[in-house]
């Protein structure tokens, strides 16, 4: 087989920005949306349910039309990377105005808030389709060696965990920051304004560090539905789609489900002592002038104050970064896993231990905040090799359709995986609402409630595991194992070569 050039470190670091950039509303929309509707727009469960769904169901069927414009997009900067330039300024303005709370003072009915949520976070997804969907397709045009894509894609989500480190670990914290004279709303407002200008920022760097160097055999004239009859025929494809909505369902559930968990379940006291002991507690409301307060990471008041105090924020908090610290450490760590064992292997064992590990949440007692801890940075230790085998194996799916085919259209299959991510996003939020609501007793207005925190509980646990299950047996329907996949490279190598396509020096 011949060797592709590796990338250089200022490539691979160039590209993981974009990725970082997009975390700012990725792991916002996961972690915090779903309350921030509830808590800080005031909408019900339904109505918040339902801004979820459909947005993110609209940019689920908007992703493919997406892949089409992508595949036979044609300028000097290549296919996917010139759509990382033309969404990023939109990008920064629709992720600000989609969590600006409009004024009491403005006179807005009921119905005009909600059909402002909905359109802002409409906007917001389908910016966040047509910036992300050629990104993560530019992956799969940098280069052709299986390894360097899996270096590349273990560079992409460091960089991702980073964000996701700063995202779980800052919003909240921030958000009660700004909120001190004002109110919650403003602070929404500002720190995601603060997030936007990173992810502009970032958006730059992807565009001007990364190059696309495959070239398609032959450039695409079939027609979007012949491409999409051809995908069918993929079974490892098939697999990917069905994943990606187990996978991403599980994110946004767990996402809602772990911040009511945290602030509604895990006593208050013992996290009011877990976070004294790392120093981040002040009895002064004023603060004390250190970085921890000028972030706004720290719990005032005393012991005998905690109702009124930020104590579940800051512990919730310390939860995420402890999990993203930990998988960055694990991800670098595990880079030789899938050159190993193979992508396939990987996976499955990944998340076979990772639904293993969530049902355990269910038998913590409320107190054991260090137990908690612990078991959240031990699912970080199973889920993380995963990431970046997964995103290496979509661009694997696309040398497969070019190996069965002939044709590449590698923005058709990132497009319909986007899809059906959206969707798993989507219902992943909204089935997390709908079972709170119809089986939990669910009220808004009574996060509190027994019967809510008894949904809570289960939702963190097993509707997590259940997912995770279904995410294995995916991966074990999913045919592309480490033989085929370097079968299919050396092939399409060797194809490229007799057509004069050679990989590129630089």
């Amino acid at each position: 087989m011949a060797t592709h050039p590796p990338l250089s470190f200022l490539e691979k670091a160039g590209y993981s920005a974009g990725d970082a950039a997009a975390n700012f509303v990725f792991m916002s929309m996961v972690l915090f949306q779903l309350n921030f509707y509830t808590d800080v727009f005031g909408l019900s469960a339904g109505t918040a349910a339902a801004i979820l769904l459909w947005p993110r169901l609209w940019d689920a069927v908007f992703d493919p039309v997406m892949g089409v414009l992508a595949d036979r997009t044609n300028t000097r900067w290549g296919k996917f990377r010139p759509w990382v330039l033309w969404t990023a300024v939109p990008w920064a303005v629709v992720m600000v105005l989609a969590y600006t709370t409009p004024d009491p003072a403005w006179g807005w009915s009921t119905g005009m808030v909600i059909a402002y949520a909905g359109i802002t976070n409409t906007l917001l997804m389908t910016l966040y389709s047509m910036n992300n969907m050629p990104y993560s397709a530019l992956g799969g045009v940098m280069t052709g060696d299986l390894n360097e894509r899996t270096k590349l894609n273990s560079y992409r989500f460091v960089s991702v965990n980073v964000a996701q480190f700063i995202v779980g670990g800052f919003t909240l914290p921030l958000v009660a920051k700004f909120a001190q004279g004002h109110d919650r709303a403003h602070g929404w407002q500002v720190t995601m304004t603060i997030w936007a200008v990173l992810c502009l920022v970032l958006f730059m760097v992807t565009f001007f560090t990364t190059r696309e160097r495959i070239q398609p055999l032959v450039e695409v004239k079939s027609s979007p539905l012949q491409d999409f009859r051809d995908l069918l025929k993929n079974g490892p494809w098939i697999a990917l789609v069905a994943y990606t909505v187990f996978n991403f369902g599980m994110l946004s559930m767990r996402g809602g489900a772990h911040y009511n968990y945290y602030h509604h379940y895990v006593d208050k006291a013992a996290m009011f002592d877990f976070v004294a002991a790392l120093g981040l507690t002040t009895p002064d409301p004023a603060g004390t002038g250190s970085l921890a307060d000028a972030l706004g990471y720290i719990v005032h008041g005393t012991r005998d104050q905690l109702a009124g105090s930020n104590v579940a924020d800051v512990y919730n908090s310390i939860i995420n970064m402890a999990g993203f610290a930990t998988t960055i450490v694990v991800i670098m760590l595990s880079s030789g896993l899938s050159a190993r064992f193979g992508k396939r292997n990987v996976a499955i064992a990944g998340f076979a231990l990772s639904a293993l590990q969530a049902c355990a949440l269910y038998a913590m007692p409320p107190d054991a905040v260090w137990g908690m801890l612990g078991l959240h940075m031990l699912g970080s230790v199973f889920y993380a090799p995963t990431i970046a085998v997964m995103w290496a194996m979509y661009a694997d799916a696309a040398d497969y359709s070019e190996w069965q085919t002939g044709r590449r259209f590698t923005g058709m299959v990132f497009a319909t995986i986007g899809f059906s991510l959206k969707s798993g996003l989507a219902l992943g939020s909204a089935c997390f609402l709908w079972v709170l609501a119809g089986f939990f007793g669910y009220d808004t207005q009574q996060p509190g409630a027994p019967e809510a925190i008894a949904g809570y509980r289960f939702m963190s646990s097993f509707g997590v595991g259940a997912l995770f299950a279904a995410c294995t047996l995916c991966m074990l329907a999913n045919k592309l194992n480490k033989h085929t996949t370097l079968q299919m490279a050396d092939d399409l190598t060797e194809r490229r070569l007799k057509a004069g396509l050679a990989p590129a020096a630089t």
